[in-house]
């Protein structure tokens, strides 16, 4: 039993998370893979490398049946196990491997040699790449509206107060600045495109634009696609403008208390404040050349005096010592430079309430 691909019905595939038990090796799921799939591998990385090199010099044959003999015994029968426990917790997904040919059909037969008839897609995650590629080129044809703002505008908050928002920075686990990493590592530029499509997909039959936040190329390590960045250069755009001190509480919440919160967490007390610390000072790092390097030396300075009081009083507010001259000295004048080059586009101003009420008319 198949899924033969067609536009429509891999949209809506995607569209509702329909698990996908996908087979292919770890290696090739890391570099691009579909928001609701699973990796259950029919081959771990090695073996599949090794099927590989002997395909390319003996041919499928004798491929084929490395293949077999590498997964065979105990290790087919703990494969076999995981597929078929993931059937029963995902009763309506489907197989993929990387074009539907012979991974996904081994795995559909064996399940189906130990009773459990399960569908597969053909063409594989190939098919679903292509879908997405061509659902993003379609959707972004809609109008865009871009929400900017100083640092600290509670931009992100906003595009997700709306039902034709869409999370950019949220996808991309990363906020977009020096300070923008988060404890979410970031997908493979394949990954971030299709969970960015399968978002907007969702989404589609609801709304008829799309409101995103004034982002550069890239967010973190991943770039927006192009279809999307060409009609985001020529979008509307909005700007959020809220007095200084409540940007600068906000990114007290954001990048000082839940930080903290977060690492801790993680990595428990003591390495957690390490690697808080060192998230702190690799941000700060990263912009020293623009900073200058006396200027740069000062305020890492303040920010080591600051997450000294921090550790013994747990209070956050001693780093706007830093974070205030940083925003006054670098990221608005940056950002207000940027904006003064969009002038022309800039359809509305206001505070943040003032902001959403004016999109959600």
């Amino acid at each position: 039993m198949e899924l033969i691909p067609s536009s429509q019905n891999i949209r809506q595939l995607l569209a509702s998370d329909t698990p996908l038990i996908d087979v292919r090796a770890p290696i090739e799921f890391h570099q691009g893979s579909m928001p609701a799939a699973y990796n259950f591998p029919l081959m771990n990385d090695d073996e599949r490398a090794a099927v590989g090199t002997c395909y390319k010099k003996y041919g499928s044959e004798k491929a084929l049946a490395l293949g077999h003999q590498l997964v065979n015994g105990d290790v087919r029968a703990d494969r076999l196990a995981a597929w078929m426990e993931a059937c029963k917790h995902f009763s309506n997904g489907y197989i993929c491997c990387a074009r539907g040919g012979m991974r996904s059909h081994i795995v559909q037969q064996w399940l189906k040699e130990a009773g459990i008839d399960y569908p597969l897609i053909t063409g594989g995650y190939k098919a679903l790449r292509q879908a997405t590629i061509d659902a993003m080129n379609e959707l972004t044809q809609r109008p865009i509206v871009l929400i900017g703002g100083c640092t600290g505008s509670g931009k992100t908050t906003l595009v997700g107060e709306l039902a034709d928002g869409i999370d950019l920075e949220g996808l991309a686990h990363h906020r977009g600045s020096s300070f923008g990493r988060t404890l979410q590592p970031q997908f493979s530029q394949a990954t971030f495109e299709n969970h960015l499509t399968v978002s907007m997909l969702k989404k589609a039959s609801q709304c008829t634009r799309w409101v995103l936040e004034d982002e550069g190329r890239a967010i973190g390590i991943n770039s927006l696609p192009e279809s999307l960045r060409n009609q985001m250069e020529d979008a509307d755009i909005v700007v959020v403008e809220d007095p200084f001190e409540l940007r600068i509480e906000r990114l007290k919440e954001e990048y000082f208390d839940r930080m903290t919160h977060d690492f801790l967490n993680a990595y428990g007390e003591e390495k957690g404040w390490i690697e808080y610390s060192e998230y702190l000072h690799h941000g700060l790092h990263a912009i020293r050349k623009r900073l200058g390097s006396q200027r740069a030396i000062e305020l890492t300075n303040l920010l080591d005096n600051a997450l000294n009081v921090q550790k013994i009083s747990g209070n956050t507010e001693v780093h706007f010592d830093w974070l205030r001259p940083l925003l006054h000295e670098y990221y608005d004048p940056m950002y207000r430079y940027q904006l003064s080059k969009k002038q022309e586009r800039i359809v509305f101003s206001g505070t943040y309430d003032a902001v959403l009420q004016w999109l959600q008319r």
